[in-house]
């Protein structure tokens, strides 16, 4: 029985993160109800075509703390994200944030221009005043939708901000290459489920 269970852990961790993502896409993604949208490429496909997509200008702001180490994470995230073939559209605050602009104009405005915001919850994003600006602001263009999503990253769960207490989290601290898979996966049902 050891045998087997350790040849079982050996395989998981094995795996590539493309073929990580296309079991997470397999399992997460309905085959459909139409003939025409059958595979999962085909739902991917069409989901990054919707009209909904192209009403924002971005598909997800990831906010983050200007921390060195957080904005390692969220680079490797949005670099993950906007790869082919995924290719979504993403917000970095250091990266798209304009010259001159005031700075919490820049940051209410890119919260508005995106489909879905992803908070890179560290220690120091709590610590962070624009962090929690920009958390609360999300919080009020729409409280309990699904546009929200929380990633945790080397934060105890007793320290997770009792204001998204209702919102499940992914836990970056254990596997960071399932939540970005997660995360690409949120976006996409996110698109897919908002469709015309």
């Amino acid at each position: 029985m050891y045998g087997w269970f350790c040849k079982l852990l050996k395989s998981k961790g094995s795996l590539s993160i493309s073929e990580r993502e296309a079991k997470v896409t397999e399992n997460s993604l309905p085959s459909s109800t139409s003939p025409s949208l059958s595979s999962p490429a085909k739902l991917i496909q069409s989901a990054l075509n919707s009209q909904l997509r192209w009403t924002l200008k971005y598909d997800v702001l990831v906010c983050h703390s200007l921390e060195p180490s957080d904005t390692e994470q969220a680079v490797r995230l949005v670099a993950f994200l906007e790869a082919s073939p995924r290719s979504l559209r993403c917000f970095l605050l250091h990266r798209d944030i304009s010259p001159g602009g005031a700075f919490s104009t820049e940051l209410c405005q890119a919260v508005q221009n995106s489909h879905l915001r992803a908070l890179l919850i560290t220690p120091n994003f709590l610590l962070d005043d624009w962090c929690t600006y920009v958390m609360h602001q999300a919080l009020a263009e729409g409280p309990m939708s699904n546009r929200l999503i929380p990633l945790v990253h080397n934060l105890p769960h007793s320290q997770y901000p009792k204001e998204l207490k209702f919102y499940y989290y992914i836990d970056l601290s254990k596997s960071p290459d399932r939540g970005y898979i997660l995360v690409n996966q949120t976006v996409l049902k996110y698109l897919k489920d908002n469709m015309d």
